[in-house]
């Protein structure tokens, strides 16, 4: 059996947008994937479905697998031939251990490749706005584990040099130990007035920042019960703490938001979330999936140029009715029979994202007024058609018509409640760790009540700021119980991230 390959992939300290390219990249091809309590269990989703995944712990003195065992467990599965993906939170070769990984991969013959992280040493300051080095106060800094093998005889940590002779001390995995690295300090001639901070969860959402001076922060941090993960950074460098902190000062810092839009569609959502220090919770409650039969769909695209009109109401619907057009044979010229309306910017952006001109996109993004406006053109003997999802409201055909026009609606996708992840959303409600929901889509609330359950939807979400992109949404979350908090004025991803942030400003 040919022998298989191990990766030791650096994951980054916590935020899931600090993995390298080349990590990812390696993750998406691996057979195995063996991760450690640091290594953020988004990256996950990246995995193949089919891929073995085994979480080894790893969290301070408490490890699911000793180390001996980590290193036996990915060599077993690389000789069965297996792609391996060990991934470990920070940089494997700083005080990862993953040097000990690899020389066991080499006294054995099996491949294996390094790929570098971004070291916590590094990034959790840099999130906390303080540079480890800076011309005004120091060009040197020295990386110190905080806590060294029980097993060594005497401490290896030169203490009478690195108290003296380094300007930014960095101690990872020390603040157990932190009243006798201070005093070890002090002891050797550094200034008990340096400024310490301590960075807990640095990069991620709960990040908190204590600080102090050399001479009190142990009592500080005793005062505070500050618990591991922790970076301790000593030197004058923290000073510039004051005016250099941007990411605690995000508008959304430390909001967990329940995104509750498709798979396909979170993304967009969830970035714009993240950019302004938020953290999306993805919980799809809507599948798109194809239709039962193309037929009434191939019927209409081959008669596309004897309509007037072609009324797209979501980017779902641009998409699949041109896949399927396409895929018939047909092309662009094909289309330039019909007007085409968008209901929104996003819909009209992905017509021209294709070269099609849009003819008309409502001031208000909803199905009436789409209406209006269509009425003002003159809709008597006019042909419509409207390609869209199977469950949707039918006030636009209904209206069209009663205006004479003579409309065709195919279903171009449907939507469905997709499987999983239910327990752990609900158990984020019911700890009430979940900041806000938002629903993008009147399926969107009416899937997510019937997936935490009808009895229990009313009390998971009590007290807690629901944001919904528009009335329309409001009225069905209402229906069901689900008052609105925070709705945008204009019906858009963008403008509803904007409600969200004025909202947690106020």
């Amino acid at each position: 059996m040919k022998t298989g390959k191990v990766y030791l992939i650096g994951a980054g300290p916590g935020d899931p947008g600090l993995i390298t390219v080349k990590g990812l990249a390696c993750l998406r091809k691996a057979d195995v994937v063996v991760y450690d309590y640091l290594a953020n269990e988004e990256f996950l989703s990246s995995v193949p479905k089919g891929a073995e995944r085994i979480y080894v712990g790893k969290k301070g003195g408490d490890h699911t697998l000793s180390q001996e065992e980590i290193n036996s467990l990915i060599a077993e599965k690389a000789r069965k031939g297996k792609i391996v993906a060990r991934l470990k939170g920070g940089d494997p070769f700083i005080f990862g251990r993953g040097g000990e990984e690899a020389e066991e991969l080499a006294r054995e013959g099996i491949p294996f490749e390094v790929v570098p992280g971004v070291t916590s040493a590094i990034a959790v300051p840099a999130y906390a706005g303080i540079p480890l080095t800076h011309r005004d106060f120091t060009s040197t800094v020295a990386f110190i584990t905080g806590h060294e093998d029980p097993t060594k005889e005497e401490s290896r940590i030169l203490w009478d040099k690195i108290a003296t002779g380094v300007g930014t001390l960095v101690f990872l995995m020390g603040v157990e130990n932190l009243p006798v690295i201070a005093a070890e300090l002090m002891k050797n001639g550094r200034d008990p007035e340096t400024p310490v901070a301590l960075i807990r969860w640095g990069t991620l959402p709960e990040q908190e920042t204590i600080t102090g001076k050399l001479s009190t922060i142990g009592k500080i941090a005793h005062s505070k019960k500050i618990k591991p993960p922790v970076i301790i950074l000593v030197g004058e460098v923290v000073k510039l703490r004051d005016h250099l902190n941007w990411f605690e000062r995000l508008p959304l810092f430390g909001k967990k938001i329940l995104v509750t839009r498709s798979r396909e569609q979170a993304s967009d959502l969830s970035e714009r979330l993240r950019e302004l220090g938020g953290v999306p919770i993805e919980f799809p409650t809507i599948e798109v999936i194809l239709p039962e039969n193309w037929d009434d769909i191939d019927h209409c695209a081959f008669q596309l140029m004897t309509y007037d009109w072609v009324i797209f109401t979501s980017v779902n619907g641009v998409k699949f009715f041109l896949d399927r057009f396409f895929t018939l044979g047909l092309d662009i010229r094909d289309l330039k029979g019909p007007r085409l309306c968008a209901i929104g910017p996003k819909t009209a952006e992905a017509l021209r994202t294709l070269k099609l001109k849009v003819d008309f996109v409502p001031s208000e993004y909803r199905a009436e007024s789409i209406f209006e406006g269509l009425r003002k053109e003159g809709l008597r003997g006019k042909k419509v058609l409207i390609p869209r999802a199977k469950l949707a409201r039918d006030i636009l055909p209904e209206e069209l018509r009663r205006a004479g026009a003579l409309v065709d609606v195919v279903e171009v996708y449907r939507t469905v409640r997709p499987a999983g992840q239910v327990e752990r959303v609900y158990k984020l409600l019911a700890k009430r760790a979940i900041s806000a929901l938002t629903f993008t889509s009147s399926s969107t609330v009416s899937n997510f009540v019937e997936m935490v359950g009808k009895k229990d939807a009313q009390k998971l979400t009590a007290g807690i700021p629901i944001a919904s992109i528009g009335p329309i949404t409001a009225e069905k979350g209402k229906s069901l119980g689900i008052e609105t908090t925070i709705m945008p004025q204009e019906y858009t991803i963008p403008a509803l991230v904007e409600a969200l942030v004025e909202y947690f400003q106020k």
